[in-house]
């Protein structure tokens, strides 16, 4: 079996799963139907006309206009408890510890003393909690849905009614300064507009500071009607230091000089209002929907009075989109086609002079605009798409159809009739809110049948992986029967999609994929068990699972708990150590610890042919208890969910530069220079204990000179970045240049070195001399070249392992000008060697993504991959020729160690804890329109685990061989100078191990090995996405499915592709060691020849 079919065949596989994604995707996150209807004045709501001196006026349009000019301060991130009056906080946290209480004393100062003018309000935000999303719930008055989180950073322009669009639309003069996502909703919406990149959230004051040089000029100048300032330094300043950090309170009290200068500018004929689009969590993230995440500040004032009443002791609760008819309505504008919202009445009784009376009709009125609004929509949306329950949509059109008629009987007799007026206003506030209600819930339906066909696929693909991974050691499997089972899917898909045009049907490339993976994947079953499956024992077919896999499977059902998901953090960690617990114990009753003497004693249970232990009993207990050591310390780097507000995050994961203290800092950074110093100290002591960093070859060279300079530009990096705030200002430019150039520097040389290792990824010291070889490892002249595929792959191992014994007396008749014999040193752990340096590249750059002290957690994860895979090597024979197997309880511990590493390095799969720093490694001024290059770098740092271990996942295959050095046969030593390569007596010479060229020595045992590890690493990991979907398909209705199953369900999507793609690349890199070895070979033959 050539090796170009295994990687192929993996790549089918991953196909499968794939399309299994996608499918289940379509179906589970949807998105709603956006309607391109827009309201206008001479299309009225309803049927019903408008009240009675409505048309006609001034700035009239469905109502009469209350204000001619309206300020909107959006303050990013601004949460309720930051515009509290001071003597209140938090429960359960003392005043002392939050700095931010108070800061907003314009607020406090207006309530107090004009208590008329201004009011403050909690805002209801819906999730997700991204800006995007509440900007477009802010404009449109509607609900984006779950799968819209995923456009926050790659915005696109409304194509729904919004207010800025009536606003336009009504000759509105629109000015807007801040945030430049407002350019890509609202593109050549603004009569004026001072636009400033948002995306890089370390710079606190760019976008502030250019809004205070125009807002003031622009407010004196007049020329606008609606005048929009978008802040966000609050939310960066949470995103870099959290909302406890003194830099919030000089940020809060900024935006109060803010608020008062534009009071003190504001026209009686002018609305002023202070809102935030969201708030933050503890720690300054925001995306989920934590109380403290959808609890966001709201502040309305007028110079004239504009409530009749003082305000309440507790803050009304109003929801976001609330504000959207509002403000239309007090704009004499049309409510947008699409709102959902429900008005505040409170804003249409008039002022404290006004009669009861005259308040109630006009919040009646004001809500029946807003109704016949909303029962438009609905009977248009409904009319387009089968969204909406049927029933309750029913109900709500007999209750608003009761209210309606309630409302016209009022105005007809409008005298006398207080208890009717105020069940009008109840009627209509109920059918609002159950509309809302409604649409929630409605915009939440799934497309079962898609949701189902996805899970069957990835159920269809898991079951593949474990039949086919139980066949793949066979004699006589067909595994190039998946290139004619992809020509029969799709040709399957041509057909299909043939006849979907026939009809005039749309095609949907996710469905077109799904039937490619399912007409490919059937003929191969089906031409597997014709052929080659039914003349073999069904027992032999089907696998048993082991104690490994039923813990797995075990921990899978799990996944089906929304508590084990939110602590899975902590439950990792202690199914690893059970694990090394369980290997420790098997190796026991292997008899791999026991002294060899005992080996011969009887025990209980199946016999199995005794092997020599490769460790004494106490090695590998040492192996196993420094790897529980390493699984506790990496345990100490964590980040608690939000679900558990009695846990503390681990402090080490916050950047330096948030750190205060100038001596612990250093210290720290001390610390994270020795741990990146003995991360490279250790990968190059390992390179020169076996020998491979005395090779000439450029990757060896750069190992040499490239890792250091990698380690020094990362340090240089680290020291910049955690003091770039305490730089002079002379140097400012300096430091700003180089904090560009240096991560850059670090991502350039580990490409060359990647491409180096591409080229050249033989790492061996060769030697040529005339004569006889003096040493044990020579490559001797060939009787002839080989003449086939398999000849040649035959060549390495016997050359290797025969050399003096079969050419010794032809060299001895040889004169001296007889042909060159060569010596190759090490040769044994080439494709190890290749392994190590591959994943010591990717290592580097991807540590630079992450906080300076993370990099102790990357000594952990090498460290304790270096211990795993010593413990598991005791365990694998080695010394049958074939076939070659990495057992189940390797490969789940492998993956078990990439989840863990996953957690230690600060991520939680939720949207709040990603890091989005990252995007601005190298890249401080942002990255203009490019949305791929950030997402890649975010993408790099939230999957890093993923990808280590995915790579370095042919290790668990190599490692066994690589440790046959530690055998009985003493591993030579490359030779150091003239003395030692005389040649020993032949009694004292020792045969040199072959390690790793045994696999060479069976060529289609080595691509089975292969073959079986990759499909047994997908396996475990499509287990994991399937037990994720299915969990998201049939708790698909639980309370916690979009704060807990969705999310997990989505980064388990995106960490199988990244571990699938990484799983490819790592056994294409052993492939081209391989083939690198053979031309070398090859070489060598021809040239002895001539």
């Amino acid at each position: 079996m050539q090796k170009v079919s295994v990687l192929l065949f993996l790549a089918w596989v991953c196909f499968l799963f794939y399309a299994g994604i996608s499918l289940f995707t379509s179906g589970f996150l949807l998105t709603r139907l956006e309607l391109t209807n827009h309201s206008s004045c001479q299309e009225p709501p309803g049927p019903e006309p408008l009240p009675l001196g409505h048309r006609g006026e001034p700035g009239a349009c469905w109502m009469a206009s209350r204000f001619s000019r309206v300020v909107l301060v959006l303050i990013d991130a601004l949460r309720f408890d930051f515009a509290q009056p001071q003597s209140s906080h938090m429960p359960g946290e003392p005043s002392a510890s939050l700095p931010f209480l108070g800061k907003l004393s314009s607020l406090q100062r207006i309530l107090e003393i004009q208590p008329h003018r201004g009011r403050l309000y909690r805002s209801q935000v819906d999730p997700p909690t991204t800006t995007m999303q509440r900007l477009k719930a802010l404009t449109t008055g509607s609900l984006p849905t779950f799968i819209d989180a995923g456009s926050n950073f790659a915005s696109h322009a409304i194509v729904e009614d919004n207010l800025i669009k009536q606003l336009t639309g009504a000759g509105r003069r629109v000015v807007f300064m801040g945030d430049d996502t407002w350019k890509d909703l609202f593109p050549g919406a603004f009569s004026q507009a001072f636009f400033f990149p948002s995306f890089n959230v370390r710079d606190l004051h760019t976008v502030d500071n250019g809004i205070l040089e125009h807002l003031y000029p622009t407010m004196d100048s007049g020329e606008w009607d609606v005048l929009i300032a978008h802040f966000l330094g609050v939310d960066h300043c949470g995103h870099k230091h959290g909302p406890h950090h003194p830099e919030m309170a000089k940020k809060l009290s900024q935006m109060d000089q803010v608020i008062q200068g534009l009071v003190e500018r504001l026209e009686n004929d002018t609305l002023l209002v202070v809102a935030g689009d969201h708030g933050m969590t503890m720690n300054g993230d925001h995306g989920g929907d934590s109380e403290l995440e959808v609890s966001a500040a709201l502040f309305l004032y007028s110079p004239t009075a504009l409530f009749p009443s003082v305000p309440p002791e507790e803050p009304e609760v109003v929801p976001q989109v609330s504000l959207v008819p509002t403000l239309a309505l007090l704009l004499g504008l049309p409510i947008p086609f699409g709102n959902i919202g429900e008005v505040m009445t409170e804003l249409f009784s008039g002022n404290k002079d006004s009669q009861p009376h005259t308040s109630a009709m006009a919040q009646a009125s004001a809500l029946h605009l807003n109704a016949q609004q909303v029962s438009r929509f609905l009977h248009t949306y409904s009319a387009a798409t089968q969204d909406l329950q049927v029933k309750e949509l029913q109900r709500l059109q007999s209750l608003f159809s009761k209210a309606s008629a309630d409302y016209q009987r009022l105005l007809q007799s409008p005298q006398g009739a207080e208890a009717a007026l105020q069940a009008v206003i109840a009627e209509l506030q109920q059918f609002l809110r159950g509309a809302r209600a409604m649409c929630i819930e409605s915009w939440a339906q799934f497309s079962l049948v898609r949701m189902a066909g996805g899970a069957t696929l990835l159920a269809a693909a898991c079951f593949f992986c474990l039949l086919a991974s139980q066949w793949a050691t066979s004699q006589g499997f067909p595994f190039h029967s998946h290139r004619l089972s992809v020509a029969w899917g799709l040709a399957g898909t041509i057909i299909y999609a043939g006849l979907l045009a026939t009809a005039g049907l749309k095609l949907d490339p996710v469905v077109l994929g799904a039937v490619a993976a399912v007409g490919s994947l059937l003929p191969f079953l089906w031409k597997a068990w014709a052929g080659w499956g039914a003349r073999r024992p069904l027992a032999a077919l089907l696998p048993i699972p082991g104690p490994v896999l039923l813990l797995l499977l075990i921990r899978w059902a799990a996944f089906f708990s929304d508590s084990f998901v939110i602590a899975e953090a902590r439950a990792t960690p202690f199914l690893l150590g059970s694990l090394i617990l369980l290997l420790v114990a098997q190796l026991h009753w292997e008899g791999q610890l026991l002294p060899p003497k005992l080996l011969a004693i009887p025990r209980l249970g199946p016999s199995t042919p005794a092997v020599p232990p490769r460790h004494n009993g106490m090695h590998a207990l040492g192996l196993g208890v420094g790897l529980l050591l390493c699984t506790r310390l990496a345990g100490l780097f964590h980040r608690c969910p939000e679900e558990t507000p009695a846990c503390r995050s681990s402090p080490w994961l916050s950047p330096l530069a948030t750190m205060v203290g100038g001596r612990a800092k250093n210290l720290w950074y001390g610390a994270c220079v020795g741990a990146l110093v003995a991360l490279l100290a250790s990968v190059r002591l390992w390179l020169r204990r076996y020998g491979n960093l005395k090779s000439p070859e450029p990757p060896v060279l750069f190992v040499r000179w490239g890792l250091p300079l990698m380690a020094l530009g990362i340090a240089a990096y680290w020291a910049l970045a955690s003091g770039a705030d305490e730089a002079p200002p002379r140097l400012r430019a300096l430091v700003a240049g180089a904090s560009v150039v240096l991560p850059r520097a670090v991502a350039g040389l580990a490409a060359s070195g990647l491409m180096l290792l591409l080229w050249r990824p033989v790492t061996v010291l060769v030697k040529a001399g005339m004569g006889a070889p003096r040493t044990r490892t020579v490559l001797t002249p060939f009787l002839g070249p080989p003449t086939s595929q398999a000849d040649l792959d035959y060549v390495a191992p016997q050359i290797y392992r025969h050399m003096q014994e079969v050419f010794r007396g032809q060299l001895e008749r040889n004169n001296s000008q007889g042909p060159l014999t060569v010596a190759a040193y090490q040769l044994g752990s080439v494709y190890s060697a290749a392994m190590v340096t591959a994943l010591t590249l990717l290592a580097f750059p991807l540590l630079l993504l992450h906080a300076e002290r993370v990099s102790l957690v990357f000594l952990l994860l090498f460290l304790q991959s270096f211990l795993l895979l010593h413990l598991l090597a005791a365990g694998i024979p080695i010394t049958t020729p074939g076939p070659f197997t990495v057992p189940w309880q390797a490969v789940s511990a492998w993956a078990l160690m990439a989840t863990q590493t996953f957690y230690s390095t600060g991520h939680q799969p939720v949207f709040p804890a990603i890091h989005w720093h990252a995007a601005f490694i190298g890249f401080p001024e942002g990255h203009g329109s490019s949305i791929w290059l950030p997402a890649f770098l975010v993408g790099a740092n939230t999957f890093a685990s993923h990808l280590l271990f995915a790579v370095g996942c042919p290790l668990l295959l190599l490692w066994p061989f690589l440790c046959e050095s530690h055998g009985p046969q003493k591993r030579r030593q490359t030779p150091r100078n003239e003395a030692e390569t005389r040649v020993r007596p032949e009694e004292e010479e020792e045969e040199e191990p072959l390690m790793e060229m045994r696999l060479r020595n069976a060529p289609h045992h080595f691509s089975a090995a292969l073959l079986q590890l990759g499909l047994k690493y997908l396996f475990v990991l499509g287990v994991q996405i399937l037990a994720c979907a299915l969990a998201a398909f049939i708790l698909r209705r639980h309370l916690m499915v979009w704060k807990v199953f969705a999310p997990k369900f989505i980064f388990e999507a995106v960490g199988f592709i990244v571990s699938s793609v990484g799983l490819l690349l790592g056994i294409a890199l052993v492939m081209r060691v391989d083939g690198a070895v053979s031309s070398w070979f090859k070489q060598l033959v021809l040239a002895q020849q001539r």
